[in-house]
């Protein structure tokens, strides 16, 4: 039971950190994913690390190329695209349902994730790109906290899924909208506080696509 056990440790190990260097770009939209040097790099066995690409195969993050082997999954436009409209499919249902359940300690949850994301955005207007690392991970926080209350694990599970491999484009193109996305931010806390779902979509749509527009326009992704 040991032995297994400790195998199991060392996939889920290998699968955290591979999906998120995938995620952070550190292994580029693209590049060969050879098993001999995943193996000296996350120190897993080579039958551990085909499993592991498999589980990211299926989670459109790797593509397997049959006898060549793997490679990370490229940039689209048209994906991104896409995600951004899955996006706005799942995250707006969510919100309406979020805002019909959510109780005092939901509005105290989202108040605080977005005071957290509005003070890496004033460091970022500020000039300061070190709080680029973590005004991402707060935006992630403030949009999943947006949600929470929506009653379905499945639909947040989708969700998250999809916002993942969205995050990925943002980590690479999608980049600090400046004082665009600070106001809009701010409008979809205070539509949670009012329970204003409506114009939660509304603001959503414009922040999503927006964002998109924005990264597309720069030359990405």
């Amino acid at each position: 039971m040991t032995g297994i056990t400790e195998a199991e440790t060392a996939g889920e190990r290998a699968y955290r950190q591979i999906r998120a260097d995938i995620l952070r770009n550190v292994l580029a939209p693209g590049q060969k994913l050879k098993l001999d040097a995943l193996r000296d790099a996350y120190g897993a066995g080579i039958g551990t690390l085909r499993e592991t690409l498999n589980r990211l195969v299926a989670e459109r993050l790797v593509l397997a190329e049959g006898q060549r082997g793997f490679e990370v999954a490229p940039f689209s436009a048209a994906e991104l695209r896409e995600l951004a409209n899955l996006r706005l499919l799942l995250e707006g249902h969510a919100l309406e349902q979020a805002f019909r359940a959510g109780d005092v300690e939901w509005e105290a949850h989202v108040v605080a994730a977005n005071h957290k994301l509005a003070q890496m955005e004033e460091r970022l207007g500020a000039g300061d790109a070190t709080a680029l690392d973590p005004w991402r991970r707060f935006d992630s926080q403030f949009h999943q906290t947006l949600i929470s209350a929506c009653g379905s694990r499945t639909l947040m599970a989708t969700h998250a899924a999809v916002f993942d491999r969205y995050q990925r484009y943002q980590n690479r193109a999608l980049g600090f909208r400046g004082e665009i996305a600070v106001q809009e931010h701010a409008a979809l806390c205070d539509c949670a506080l009012r329970r204003d779902a409506v114009t939660a979509r509304q603001v959503l749509a414009r922040h999503i696509l927006g964002g998109v527009d924005h990264a597309l326009a720069q030359g990405g992704p």
